[in-house]
């Protein structure tokens, strides 16, 4: 009986350790998640490399290591790996359309745990988006809990810059702009759309 129920127990763990991938960055030896989502594979946890104008959510250095760094848009457009990129409109519109659409991305988007007022989603793509909240310009930090902000590589006619937006309250996904000088969060891309 014990070899009966030791083989599928195997097969299943060898299975997804087969699934998983991770990507380490070779400028700083940090290994992230990575995910094949549609044609493109994303980073699955935010993006902690360590830049001269990156801060920490909340200005606490151990919520890098949940979190990830934040970076104003000018840093975050160089900051992703060699190989990788900061997402355009296109990348952002490719995933959300992965993740069903506009009205329903969020909660297949958002990670399972870590939003506030059972706003968790289902993670069901392994996007594993987490609410780091965002950083102003002048140096307050909200939304931690709350909301998940990721940088586009595309600017507004009026300077500002896009990204993609996740709320706690809505199963929805969705790109707004806000002004360069505010800190968000990075999700590296790679493939061809």
């Amino acid at each position: 009986m014990r070899r009966v129920l030791y083989l599928p127990c195997l097969l299943v763990s060898v299975l997804f350790i087969a699934c998983s991938e991770s990507f380490t960055d070779p400028r700083d030896g940090q290994s992230y998640d990575i995910v094949k989502i549609g044609s493109l594979t994303w980073f699955a946890e935010n993006l902690n490399f360590a830049t001269g104008g990156s801060v920490c959510p909340e200005g606490d250095s151990r919520n890098c290591d949940r979190y990830g760094r934040f970076y104003t848009w000018d840093d975050a457009r160089t900051a992703c790996p060699e190989g990788w990129h900061l997402p355009d409109s296109a990348d952002f519109a490719s995933l959300i359309e992965d993740a069903g659409g506009p009205a329903a991305a969020g909660e297949k988007l958002k990670s399972t745990g870590g939003w506030f007022k059972k706003g968790n989603g289902s993670d069901v793509l392994g996007f594993n988006a987490l609410p780091a909240g965002y950083r102003g310009a002048e140096g307050s930090y909200d939304g931690i809990g709350g909301y998940a902000y990721f940088w586009s590589a595309v600017a507004t006619p009026d300077n500002l810059a896009y990204y993609l937006f996740l709320d706690f309250s809505s199963k929805a996904a969705g790109m707004n702009a806000f002004p360069k000088g505010d800190y968000r969060s990075v999700r590296c891309v790679s493939g061809v759309k």
